[in-house]
């Protein structure tokens, strides 16, 4: 859960290397929370009020850790626009969020685990 609560301090910064247990974590618990917001919408009747609230709440955070994950990789995050490309820019992107961070140093920082060391 720390991993989550760890890219809500972030909030916004885009700035830095996300390792690949941040991100999936992160991932993970927004999914869970967000199909626990459905059932919760759905039973109240308010439909995607609720889970929308939540979407646009964790919208930045999630955009920061991915441009982070990215940064471990030693890509640059407009490297996330691929997103945008229908199918093969998500398969692109799961591959690189897939991929293990550059070891020691890169362009972007040190290494996410060596920094809590500093």
């Amino acid at each position: 859960m720390h991993w989550y609560v760890d890219v809500l301090k972030k909030y916004a910064t885009f700035s830095g290397r996300a390792g690949r247990p941040e991100f999936w974590m992160f991932t993970l618990i927004s999914f869970v929370i967000s199909i626990v917001l459905a059932v919760i919408d759905s039973a109240l009747g308010t439909a995607p009020v609720i889970g929308l609230v939540y979407s646009l709440a964790v919208l930045l955070p999630g955009l920061a850790v991915g441009v982070r994950r990215l940064h471990d990789i030693d890509r640059s995050g407009w490297w996330l626009l691929l997103a945008l490309i229908p199918i093969l820019g998500s398969i692109v992107l799961l591959v690189f969020f897939a991929l293990p961070g550059t070891p020691g140093e890169n362009s972007y920082g040190p290494k996410p685990l060596e920094a809590a060391a500093y």
